[in-house]
């Protein structure tokens, strides 16, 4: 090891902006963490990622992300519609899809700061298969409708979702390295998106012609839905352990509570909070269009058979996801070169547009009833093709979003990957509990309001750290030659 080496470690440590924490007192615990992560780099050559086999295994965690999602999102898009059937049929059940999903994201904000924790002993693997039992515990609850078990499932849910989404992001930060995380991202998000794709279909036509969605055919989807979900934590039990041959690097986050530690340290500091705006933001837009931008399409009486639209919207946001995460994986080692700022820029121009849209096509009050409203389009007559072609903006602007915040952590954060996807999932799920919360009293355009303001500030600050995090390692010499 050369003294050119060290002095280039040297220069990196006290050029850190980007992992300095605001408070002084974690200083020296973040100094002795990245002595010891560059004390480890001459071993890279032999920790770095076989591609070959780590690529099949990306293939198989999208696969079964494909398959839980595939039930949990086809069951969220419908589920406030789903809810109106069965209180005309039962008026004892008092549950309500908006607050059923505000208590799950509630719920998953609050446990992502133990999931960690849970990671850090049960590893990613079977952190992910405990999380994916809940998905199916609460899509099953559907076949018994009853108020406590729609909350109480909630509760379990978000636990299951803080669980399933840290040991995630873990997991495929391991099996990836600087040059491939671009691309598994984009291949893993356009394998995890295409669950919209899939299930909506089988809604499609499940609920064709219907108005009111009876207790058979609500019995046949979920029962349906709750097999796919099994099938996916099947799928789950094949994924190989990271570390073991041909698959990925190892972690150690140090046990529980030195996972809990990093996590309360990493969030303050300067780069994680300026993150946290651009995760908040996806939250927000998230339960936008996976609750309420379906429910304003159900309940626009003046679109030609809103009920049956629902599945097409959900068809279309699909698509647009896949499209933006198949393109971002194929392409993601060229992308990268020219940073990931342009596209999440991209996403958010695409959003504005949609929004705009959404503005002229749908009357304010169909986040909270049914409405004969006029829109602002020629004749007051709302556009089927419009309310589908943002559907698909929708999509496609969040996975500009998503891939880049996946590869931004764990290119940044390849040591902290667990604490860092952690801390996004709670900011992000901390938003959407909150527009959910919001959703039931507010109309539709306070919601694109919200969402114009904070896709500003959340794109501006994801620019700030991805700007930095480039100038860094423009400045650092090259001397690998020398090791």
């Amino acid at each position: 090891m050369t003294f050119r080496k060290r002095k280039s470690w040297s220069e990196d440590l006290n050029e850190m902006g980007d992992t300095e924490p605001l408070i002084d007192g974690d200083s020296e615990v973040f100094e002795r963490e990245v002595s010891e992560s560059l004390a480890s780099e001459r071993d890279v050559e032999s920790e770095r990622v076989q591609t070959p086999r780590s690529f099949a295994v990306i293939l198989v965690l999208g696969a079964c992300f494909m398959a839980i999602f595939t039930a949990f999102n086809t069951n969220s898009m419908m589920m406030q519609v789903v809810i109106n059937s069965i209180q005309q049929e039962d008026p004892n059940f008092q549950g309500s899809g908006y607050i059923s999903l505000a208590v799950i994201y509630a719920v998953f904000a609050t446990f992502n700061w133990l999931s960690p924790s849970c990671l850090s002993f049960l590893g990613p693997k079977f952190t992910m298969i405990f999380g994916g039992i809940t998905y199916a515990i609460f899509i099953a609850g559907f076949l018994y409708p009853q108020t406590w078990i729609l909350y109480l499932t909630s509760v379990l849910i978000g636990a299951g979702a803080a669980l399933i989404w840290t040991g995630q992001g873990n997991y495929l930060t391991l099996m990836s390295d600087q040059t491939t995380i671009s691309r598994n991202s984009g291949i893993f998000w356009a394998m995890l998106q295409s669950s919209m794709l899939f299930g909506n279909i089988f809604v499609f036509y499940q609920f064709m012609g219907k108005d009111h969605i009876d207790l058979h055919t609500r019995t046949v989807v979920f029962i349906v839905l709750t097999i796919v979900a099994v099938i996916g934590i099947g799928i789950m039990l094949l994924l190989p352990q990271p570390g073991s041959v041909g698959s990925g690097r190892s972690d150690d986050l140090g046990g529980p509570y030195n996972a809990l530690k990093k996590s309360f340290a990493l969030f303050k500091t300067r780069d994680m909070l300026l993150l946290s705006l651009t995760f908040f933001y996806t939250g927000i837009e998230l339960s936008f269009f996976s609750g309420v931008y379906s429910a304003c399409l159900s309940n626009t009486e003046r679109l030609y058979d809103p009920k049956r639209l629902v599945g097409l919207s959900g068809m279309l946001i699909g698509c647009g996801e896949i499209l933006g995460g198949g393109v971002f994986g194929i392409f993601g080692s060229k992308t990268v070169k020219f940073g990931r700022d342009p596209i999440v820029l991209l996403g958010y121009i695409v959003h504005i547009i949609c929004f705009f849209l959404i503005f002229l096509n749908l009357p304010p009050l169909t986040p909270l009833q049914s409405t004969s409203d006029p829109s602002f389009l020629p004749g007051g007559q709302p556009s089927d093709v419009i309310a589908l072609f943002c559907s698909f903006l929708l999509g496609f602007g969040d996975s500009c979003y998503n891939t880049q915040i996946y590869s931004i952590l764990g290119s940044v954060y390849p040591d902290n990957s667990g604490p860092a996807f952690a801390l996004f999932k709670f900011t992000q799920s901390l938003s959407a509990a909150a527009c959910f919360f919001y959703a039931s009293i507010l109309q539709l355009y306070w919601h694109l309001a919200i969402l114009v303001v904070f896709a500003t500030i959340g794109t501006v600050s994801f620019c700030m750290v991805e700007w930095r995090a480039h100038r860094n390692i423009r400045a650092k010499p090259d001397t690998v030659a020398y090791d």
